[in-house]
């Protein structure tokens, strides 16, 4: 079959690390055009990714007046919305980074602009393909866990604030860590609820630590006058069933309860978390029992049995919904619901009180 032809919009860490690699190994596409406001950025990353006449831009709209069969949104979170509307109305499919938009207001436009033209979105949260997430999943699916009704998100880090980079700008990303890595573990807890009614949340936000300076940061000190986001945050989501969930997100904590992207659920039949690998837990013949499937391949050399990365498998997904051979398995209608609840922490926190979603309270 012949391959499709993609663009690259934005050229930075999350192009270069995350997508680009994964796209060569599907064998399924030729990255054919790249931009970036940095023309130095498309150019290397091109020479290092792209087809031999792979074009390059500093603007994204003269990239998407090309034959492109879809096109990849990896720039800031402020600019995922206009440029996903734009490129779905160019007759693009849009793999779109994750947050899906910096608030509901522009998700919004972008789910609605994929309803208008019919072209595929979706967002890139990975983590629904790591193999304990596709087991849980399943679990949940065949009822093992009975009426999922309390759930905690997890994306805690202890001293891991990335300092490179729009990460500490605000206006650029929207918020910190709960916008950032909270997100990933958010998605992940409703995915495997398969609840998208939120009734209303409350929540804080913090900037506790933004100004220490001796700070044993994973990736060096930290500038404390560039730190304009939040270091942590903490929310308390309530759905339209009664169901709950908290969630947490941190990039700098002081705490030894670390997990990112992890999700502990409870449920009338059984209940699982992630904290050290994944374990499901239930009653059984009148005795308590912890059940932790394996998902490698112990003692067998060379092969861990955990098969594709989680990237390479969203590649995979993708391109083939693209070419018509398979669904999508992040949707829109999803990642709208997860930026809706972020925001509704934001604002919790600026009012103090709780953000109701059915009355815009």
């Amino acid at each position: 079959m012949e391959k499709l032809r993609l663009g690259i919009i934005g050229c930075g860490g999350i192009a270069n690390n995350k997508h680009l690699p994964s796209i060569k190994l599907t064998d399924m596409a030729d990255v054919v055009a790249f931009c970036d406001i940095i023309e130095e950025r498309a150019v290397r990353t091109a020479e290092k990714f792209g087809t031999p006449d792979a074009k390059t831009f500093t603007d994204y709209h003269d990239l998407l007046k090309l034959d492109l069969d879809a096109v990849y949104v990896c720039t800031p979170n402020r600019s995922h919305s206009f440029i996903t509307v734009d490129a779905l109305h160019a007759g693009k499919h849009v793999m779109c980074e994750k947050p899906m938009a910096i608030n509901y207001a522009e998700a919004k436009k972008m789910l609605n602009a994929a309803k208008e033209t019919g072209k595929l979105l979706t967002i890139g949260y990975q983590s629904r393909y790591r193999a304990d997430s596709r087991y849980l999943k399943a679990a949940c699916e065949d009822g093992e866990l009975g009426e999922i009704y309390h759930a905690k998100a997890n994306a805690i880090r202890r001293r891991a604030v990335p300092t490179w980079g729009v990460f500490l700008n605000e206006y650029e990303q929207g918020g910190g860590p709960l916008i950032d890595i909270g997100t990933h573990a958010l998605d992940l807890t409703l995915w495997m609820m398969n609840n998208y009614r939120p009734k209303y949340a409350v929540g804080t936000v913090y900037h506790k630590l933004n100004n220490d300076t001796q700070t044993a940061n994973a990736w060096g000190d930290w500038d404390p006058e560039a730190f304009t986001v939040e270091d942590s945050a903490f929310g308390f989501i309530v759905m339209e069933n009664g169901a709950c969930i908290q969630l947490g997100a941190s990039w700098a904590l002081n705490t030894l309860d670390v997990e990112e992207a992890t999700t502990t659920l409870c449920g009338t039949k059984g209940g699982a978390d992630m904290h050290d690998g994944l374990r499901l837990n239930g009653v059984r013949h009148g005795r308590q029992f912890t059940t932790k499937p394996a998902l490698g391949a112990d003692g067998v050399a060379f092969y861990d049995g955990k098969g594709d990365s989680p990237q390479l498998i969203e590649q995979q997904i993708f391109l083939k919904a693209v070419r018509g051979e398979g669904k999508l398995t992040v949707l829109p209608e999803q990642a709208i619901v997860v930026t809706q609840i972020l925001e509704a922490i934001y604002e919790s926190s600026k009012t103090g009180k709780p953000y109701y979603f059915n009355k815009g309270e």
